[in-house]
C-alpha cells in the first residue's frame, strides 16, 4: 500500500492537508507503477461554467495504464501488458508522443467519475448541486460537429482522487438503485462500447463478433448490440464463456481458436474489436460483403498485418472510434434508469492501493471493471 505523501516541491501542491486541499494519486511521468504517488495537492475550484464533483467512486480501464507506460506512443508496438511488463522491469522504451501527442505530466488520471456535485461555478445551474452524477468522460471542445476530443483523466485532472471539477455540460444526474461503485464501472467502457455500436449502425439480427469480451469495453458491447436484437458471437477465455453467454451471447470462442475455422469466411456482418494483434487478419476475412469493422482498442498488439485486397475487394468500412457521438451518453443514463444495463463491477480497491490494482488489472482473470474507491 501506498502512504499519502505531502509533495511541496510541485507548485500546485500544498506542503500540509487543509481545507484547500485533497488527497489525490498523481502520475509523475511515463514509466512503472513507481510513478504512481499518493500525494496531497491543491483541491480544484470551479470556474464559471464547471462544477466540483466530490468522487465517490472511480472506475479503472486500460487507458489509464497505457498513458502511463507511454503505449500510445508510436515506438510501441506490443500489446498493452507487454509494455506494462517491460516498464515494470525498468527497462528504457523510447517516448515519442502520447494520445492527444503531449500528456500533461504531472496529473491526475481517471477516467471514469461517479460523484456528488458540491459546488457551482458562478455560471453553473443549481439544479446540479447535491445530484449524484456520472461524468462524460469524452469531451468535444468545440461541438459534434467536430471530432476534436479531450478526455478527462487524459488530457487534464480526473477523478483519482477526492474531488475533480469539469464543466457542467459533462455532468449527468442519474437516478438509479445501483451503487456508486456500480456505476463507475460505466462511463469510459459503456460510452465507447455505445459509441461504437452507433457508429456501426447494428441493426436487430444481425451476426456481430466481438473480441475482448469479457473486459470493460467489450462486456458493455455484449449488452447493448443485444439491446439492438443482434446475435452475438464472443471471443473470451474459457474461464469467463459461461458469464458472457449470460450477458446475451449467443455463442463464444476462445481467444487461440483459429476464428476462420471456428466461423467460416463472409460469415459475419460485424466485428467489434478491442484486441488488434495477430488476429486481425482473421477477423477482415469473416466479415460479408460490406461488412463493418470498428475498432476502440488494440491491447493484442497495434501493428497489424494488412492486406489492402481484403479491404477494398469486399467493400469493407473500417470504422475508427475515439470521439463520443453526442447522443451516447444520454443514451447510456436512459438505459441505466430504464434498467436496460447491468454494471459489471469486477473488484473495488481503496484509492491508496492503486498499485494492486492495476497489477490484479493486468491479470486479466476478471470480468467487467475494477473501481477506486476515495479515502473519505
Amino acid at each position: 500500500m501506498i502512504n499519502w505523501d505531502a509533495s511541496p516541491h510541485l507548485d500546485r501542491f500544498d506542503p500540509l492537508p487543509n481545507e484547500k486541499t485533497m488527497k489525490a494519486v498523481v502520475t509523475a511521468s511515463n514509466g512503472g507503477f513507481e510513478q504512481l504517488q499518493c500525494r496531497v495537492v491543491k483541491r480544484p475550484q470551479p470556474g464559471d461554467e464547471e462544477v466540483l464533483i466530490r468522487v465517490l467512486a472511480a472506475g479503472m480501464n486500460n487507458t489509464e495504464i497505457n498513458t502511463r507506460v507511454g503505449w500510445y506512443s508510436d515506438s510501441m508496438t506490443q500489446s498493452t501488458s507487454a509494455v506494462a511488463s517491460f516498464q515494470v522491469q525498468q527497462k528504457e522504451i523510447p517516448i515519442d508522443g502520447g494520445w492527444n501527442e503531449i500528456t500533461p505530466f504531472p496529473f491526475v488520471q481517471g477516467t471514469d467519475c461517479c460523484g456528488e456535485v458540491i459546488q457551482l461555478g458562478s455560471n453553473a445551474e443549481s439544479k446540479l448541486l447535491s445530484k449524484q452524477v456520472l461524468v462524460r468522460s469524452c469531451m468535444r471542445p468545440l461541438g459534434f460537429s467536430s471530432m476534436e476530443n479531450l478526455w478527462m483523466g487524459s488530457d487534464f485532472d480526473g477523478a483519482f482522487a477526492q474531488y475533480v471539477k469539469v464543466p457542467q455540460s459533462e455532468v449527468f444526474e442519474v437516478k438509479c438503485d445501483w451503487s456508486a461503485a456500480e456505476l463507475a464501472t460505466i462511463p469510459c467502457a459503456y460510452g465507447t462500447a455505445e459509441n461504437m455500436i452507433h457508429r456501426a449502425g447494428i441493426q436487430s439480427g444481425e451476426k456481430v463478433l466481438i473480441t475482448g469480451a469479457s473486459g470493460g469495453v467489450g462486456s458493455a458491447a455484449v449488452q447493448l448490440a443485444k439491446l439492438r436484437k443482434a446475435q452475438i458471437i464472443a471471443v473470451v477465455a474459457p474461464e469467463k464463456q459461461q458469464k458472457i453467454s449470460d450477458l446475451g451471447a449467443e455463442q463464444t470462442m476462445a481467444r487461440d481458436e483459429n476464428v476462420l475455422e471456428v466461423l467460416r469466411e463472409e460469415s459475419v456482418d460485424v466485428v467489434i474489436d478491442l484486441v488488434a494483434g495477430d488476429s486481425f487478419t482473421a477477423l477482415l476475412k469473416v466479415l460479408k460483403r460490406g461488412g463493418r469493422y470498428v475498432s476502440a482498442g488494440a491491447i493484442g498488439g497495434p501493428v497489424v498485418s494488412f492486406d489492402t485486397r481484403t479491404f477494398y475487394l469486399k467493400d469493407l468500412q473500417l470504422i475508427g472510434c475515439t470521439a463520443w457521438d453526442e447522443g451516447v451518453f444520454p443514451s447510456l443514463i436512459a438505459y441505466l434508469e430504464n434498467k436496460q444495463l447491468r454494471p459489471l463491477l469486477a473488484q473495488t480497491f481503496p484509492l491508496e492501493q492503486i498499485v494492486e490494482a492495476q497489477q490484479e488489472f493486468l491479470l486479466k482473470k476478471h470480468v467487467g471493471n475494477f473501481v477506486l474507491i476515495p479515502p473519505n
